[in-house]
């Protein structure tokens, strides 16, 4: 395997860590707001944060809060740890340059894409365009990769 492509893979690998990380403090912050008012919570972040409590978004994200069951604080919580878990399992198999990991990250990453393409048509922003090209390229780059290892 040449350098560059391993410095890829390994690139590819740190940003699948990285997400796992965000996910799993994700969770553990949702599972902290378990036994608490999530919209008591959120107005005291309103606050902190110096946010304009008149604002619609802010109003909205209030309303929402609110009406934030535990079942659905749970649901969210075991979710981010779910995916977290595929992203340990992606990020290893590719740092570990392994076949396995290399097509489990082609496989996860591009079942994921319809659903960031519907995202990004109904609520369009930079953030999720760049996610959506961020993952498009690394499904490309993996298929052209492994394409080329078995011709090798």
């Amino acid at each position: 395997m040449k350098s560059s492509d391993d410095r890829l893979l390994r690139l590819i690998a740190i940003f699948k860590f990285f997400n796992a990380g965000l996910l799993i403090a994700l969770g553990i912050g949702l599972f902290n707001l378990l036994h608490k008012d999530v919209g008591d919570v959120l107005a005291h972040w309103v606050e902190v944060l110096r946010l304009d409590p008149g604002r619609h978004f802010v109003i909205l994200a209030l309303e929402k809060a609110a009406n934030v069951s535990p079942e659905q604080v749970t649901k969210l919580g075991l979710g981010s740890f779910i995916y977290a878990g595929l992203f340990l399992g992606e990020g290893t198999g590719l740092w570990l340059r392994k076949r396995w990991g290399e097509w489990l990250t082609v496989i996860i990453t591009s079942s994921l894409v319809p659903f960031e393409l519907y995202e990004t048509y109904r609520h369009s922003s930079h953030v999720k365009l760049v996610v959506l090209a961020l993952n498009v390229g690394i499904v490309l780059y993996l298929i052209y990769h492994i394409r080329a290892e078995r011709s090798s």
